[in-house]
């Protein structure tokens, strides 16, 4: 679980380039004040007005930028889901006067990365280029996000890859339960819809359509940038107008609804060998007064590996799932708690009796002083991994700024952490577990 909004495949893609030992220590020193806040991390505003958050790094000769849309799949019109996911796969597709093929061609010879992926809120954009071929990098990202064809062929082609993977999400236990999950919690909402669509939503999609997701949601009042490595806030300002300067200025987003879980239990059969369970209910948002208490209730309760209490009664103590864990996902909508296990079909009414019960004594009691202490001391001595590559710095940067949390951030969030006192979890703890469940059982008893 994260406290900043983190498109978590990005961690697990490309070969990320190492920045120095000094910068981590400088943005998240263990046990000392960091110091990125006040001599790190800048403000780059471009001629036009874009801004960025910039952190140089010149030992490496690599510039790693994140960049983020507001949107996401909660703006697939109704019936057309599917359509943010198809629009990412087709950036590279060909752009200005490059085909696809040429287009590809054009970013392996320049050693360029280039990505998008989709989730509820947020489109975002991941971008990696070698110091020595940063000019010719950033044209051919310009290319891709200003003047993409989104041909014919293309939008063909694509469909017939997001419909294989979207098949392969069918038959995949966890999407699956994932998918139950939403749907019973957000009927009639675009947060309970399929984020990635339906073979039959995909199918239908169009290259108008595509075109119209593009041209709603791809503009400069939702941008947010971040930027590490080989460049300097001068030379980057002119090419963040190179890049996103062409693009509208305001988004013609559709209203999205405030929307908490529907409380209730659904069942979906599939053969598996395992039944799975997914559970959720309200949580706070990233800004709310809450959400650090709430932080620290979450790693006690499912997020802290062996130390937690539901992998406790759960795994250690009765062997009933190999994992268990909890999240909190704020959304823009909706704040949720949710977590999930896998167990023996047989074991699916004890192993989720014993989550409501470990939930309900959360609530009533809370935790202890010693586990509050723990819990902080991980949390704040963790906070450095998130910054050992260029990649995961520059997505914070990006991060931090979509949930408005100001550029003093990674100087405060260890001091509040800490400041965070038991009674605060308490009190939190009792508001957010007293709710009562969203609960999905996928598996092969399920409805029997």
């Amino acid at each position: 679980m994260i406290d900043a909004r983190f498109p978590l495949a990005f961690a697990r893609r490309l070969g990320q380039a190492l920045i120095p030992v000094v910068l981590i220590a400088g943005i998240a020193a263990v046990g000392a004040e960091p110091a990125v806040a006040a001599t790190k991390v800048q403000r780059v505003i471009s001629p036009g007005g874009i801004e960025a958050w910039l952190v140089e790094e010149h030992a490496v000769p690599l510039i790693s930028m994140s960049f983020a849309f507001k949107g996401g799949n909660a703006q697939d019109p109704v019936g057309k889901d599917g359509t943010a996911n198809l629009l990412t796969t087709l950036f590279d597709e060909g752009a200005g006067d490059l085909d696809g093929q040429t287009f590809q061609a054009r970013e392996e010879d320049l050693a360029m990365k280039l990505s998008f992926e989709q989730d509820r809120d947020d489109l975002f954009g991941e971008f990696k280029a070698l110091s020595e071929n940063r000019d010719a990098s950033f044209d051919l990202l310009a290319l891709a996000v200003e003047k993409p064809k989104f041909t014919d062929d293309a939008v063909a082609r694509m469909k017939r890859e997001v419909i294989a993977q979207v098949r392969k999400e069918t038959r995949n236990p966890d999407s699956l339960a994932g998918a139950v999950w939403a749907s019973a919690a957000f009927p009639n909402h675009p947060y309970g819809r399929h984020g990635n669509g339906t073979e039959a939503t995909i199918t239908d999609l169009s290259r108008a359509d595509v075109v119209d997701y593009y041209g709603r949601v791809l503009a400069r009042d939702g941008l947010k940038i971040g930027v590490v490595g080989d460049i300097d806030a001068a030379t980057l300002a002119p090419l963040l107008d190179k890049v996103f300067g062409g693009l509208p200025q305001k988004a013609r987003l559709t209203p999205i609804a405030e929307v908490e879980p529907k409380p209730g239990q659904v069942e979906a059969a599939l053969d598996t060998p395992q039944t799975l369970i997914r559970f959720g209910t309200v949580g706070p948002k990233r800004r709310d007064a809450d959400f650090m208490p709430a932080y620290l209730i979450n790693y006690i309760l499912g997020g802290g590996s062996f130390s937690s209490w539901l992998v406790k009664e759960v795994r250690v103590k009765r062997g009933l799932a190999y994992t268990v864990d909890t999240e909190l996902v704020p959304r823009d909508h909706s704040g949720l708690f949710i977590g999930g296990l896998g167990t023996r079909p047989e074991k699916a009414a004890e192993s989720l009796d014993i989550v409501r019960s470990q939930l309900k004594r959360m609530a009533e009691t809370g935790p202890t002083e010693t586990e509050l202490a723990e819990a902080k001391a991980y949390l704040t001595g963790s906070y450095a991994l998130r910054f050992d590559t260029s990649g995961k710095i520059a997505t914070q940067l990006m991060a931090v700024q979509l949930d408005d949390l100001g550029i003093d951030y990674f100087d405060q969030r260890n001091k509040l952490i800490e400041a965070v006192t038991l009674d605060q979890v308490k009190a939190a703890a009792k508001d957010i577990l007293s709710h009562d469940l969203t609960v999905a059982i996928v598996g092969p008893k399920a409805g029997n």
